[in-house]
């Protein structure tokens, strides 16, 4: 502990957790797998009681990205809320339903005008990588009602382009093979 102008007592910085973890150990704590199609690694933890037919009305999961890999642009077919955990930030491009691109940076840096959580609306094209120069990140997200297979659509590199040209670059890093990690 150290003191500050005031006199008051201030513990001294101390360094991050993510810091001192690889994602590889963050991988195996939290038994993380392979989001086939999407890219990174993932775990569900909790599915709400309440269900929609035989469907969890909501879901929440454990969701990884390195420097390697990224999420797929795709869009859902329900809203979907980002909540950034420990690591590196990371960059969030939606490709909105009435054309507007917006890029949240996703992280615990306030005053760098990064944010701790994001709501992606219905019907938006996402995608998210580290910031370059960014080792991982564990964020989490929940969806409402639940992901079922057919409320993922795989996005298209070429067609995303031509509706988002002023988007490119991102649709470019964000579009191709996967990588879990």
């Amino acid at each position: 502990m150290g003191k500050n102008r005031m006199g008051r007592a201030v513990m001294k910085e101390c360094k991050r957790p993510a810091e001192e973890m690889a994602a590889e150990e963050v991988i195996e704590i939290l038994g993380l797998e392979p989001l086939e199609g999407e890219g990174g690694m993932f775990r569900q933890t909790w599915f709400s009681s309440r269900k929609e037919g035989e469907v969890p009305y909501t879901q929440a999961i454990y969701y990884l990205l390195t420097e390697r890999s990224f999420s797929h642009m795709h869009r859902l077919t329900s809203e979907e809320v980002y909540h950034f955990y420990m690591g590196d930030p990371v960059e969030l491009c939606e490709l909105k339903t009435d054309g507007t691109v917006e890029i949240t940076v996703l992280g615990d840096e306030l005053r760098k005008g990064e944010r701790p959580q994001h709501v992606v609306a219905e019907g938006s094209w996402q995608g998210s990588r580290v910031k370059p120069g960014g080792r991982w990140a564990l964020l989490g997200t929940m969806m409402c009602p639940c992901f079922s297979p057919g409320c993922y659509e795989h996005g298209d590199a070429e067609g995303l382009k031509k509706q988002f040209p002023e988007a490119s670059m991102y649709i470019e890093a964000l579009t191709g093979d996967v990588i879990a990690y």
